[in-house]
């Protein structure tokens, strides 16, 4: 099969050809049709994710959908055919979607929404699965509540949007004027971070209350804030970019509770793979009731651009970034 591979951290990506993988039990081999390109992935093949090392030399690609080609003894929820996604590898030594074949643990996928294009689901697992172990399994989103993403038209913002509102909450969140059609577009209110402070915002849209779930997807001082935007007592703070070192005064002093996300576990362990599964199918089942679409990003990109693509996202790409396979 052929493979994209990093040799060296910055290193451009070389095809190879190597001998397409083996399946084991519990595996299944998949035809990759495409790739997502997350902003962890162009860290990965940096250096510079201290949390996600990949050993180079390097297949790179979390995201991934394709056909199922063989399965693996013991694996009954796939067969050959089958349209799938998932978080797959591109860590810890495991394969990345980033090569014409991956050998799956079956646990991580899913069967691929119908409604969607292969390019599309791929822009999926990792932002899907971020914003969902944040908002379903930490804080429990659910309908009367209002709900603050912050960074709302980013990768895992703009999925976090569409998942709190299809669980019932009000959703609110944080953009620059100019993208504030996006996340009205997905049903939430724009707060213009750049013309309200925290104070201007919460006295607007929560009577100075706070809100009951305030997500965190950009790190540092939006995490500190985020700590004294949630409701007294019963607030919940989130975060999956919460690597640095903070205050948690405010949050106690409301009484409130914060929970970190670290999307990787599973990658990383290998407990807890069968809940990824979990979450991408009951994903996969709210795109085909029209209630979650990822956001890409204009530009396309194929096995020859791939680097192309890795710049744009580095640069700062508004929608997701997806390579595509013939």
């Amino acid at each position: 099969m052929k493979i994209f591979r990093v040799e060296q951290p910055d290193g451009d990506f070389l095809e190879a050809v190597v001998p397409d993988p083996s399946v084991k039990s519990g595996e299944v081999l998949v035809r990759i049709k495409a790739s997502g390109v997350n902003p962890l992935d162009t860290k990965i093949r940096a250096g510079q994710a201290d949390h996600a090392r990949q050993p180079f030399p390097a297949v790179l690609g979390l995201d991934m959908a394709g056909v199922v080609e063989e399965v693996g003894e013991g694996v009954t929820e796939f067969k050959r055919g089958d349209e799938v996604f998932g978080m797959t590898g591109g860590v810890a030594g495991l394969q990345g979607s980033l090569a014409e074949f991956v050998a799956a643990d079956s646990r991580l996928l899913a069967h691929k929404p119908a409604s969607l294009s292969m390019r599309e689901t791929a822009a999926l697992p990792l932002s899907t699965i971020t914003a969902w172990e944040g908002l379903v399994d930490r804080a429990s989103v659910h309908a009367g509540q209002k709900v603050l993403i912050h960074a709302g038209a980013g990768g895992v913002g703009h999925i976090a949007v569409q998942i709190a509102k299809a669980f019932g909450a009000d959703v609110f969140a944080t953009v620059s004027a100019d993208k504030s059609g996006i996340v009205t577009g997905f049903g939430a209110t724009p707060i213009d971070y750049k013309a309200l402070s925290r104070e201007e915002y919460l006295a607007k849209y929560t009577d100075g209350q706070g809100f009951d779930i305030v997500y965190d997807t950009v790190g540092g001082k939006i995490l500190e804030d985020s700590f004294a935007a949630v409701r007294r007592y019963t607030g919940h703070a989130l975060s999956c970019l919460g690597w640095g070192t903070y205050s948690l005064g405010p949050l106690s002093f409301l009484g409130a509770t914060y929970s970190g996300v670290f999307t990787l576990l599973p990658l990383l362990t290998g407990e807890g793979r069968q809940h990824h599964g979990e979450i991408l199918a009951a994903a996969a089942k709210m795109a085909d009731e029209g209630k979650l679409k990822p956001l890409l990003a204009s530009e396309r990109f194929h096995a020859s651009t791939i680097d192309q693509a890795h710049r744009l996202v580095v640069s700062g790409s508004l929608g997701k970034v997806v390579v595509e396979f013939e």
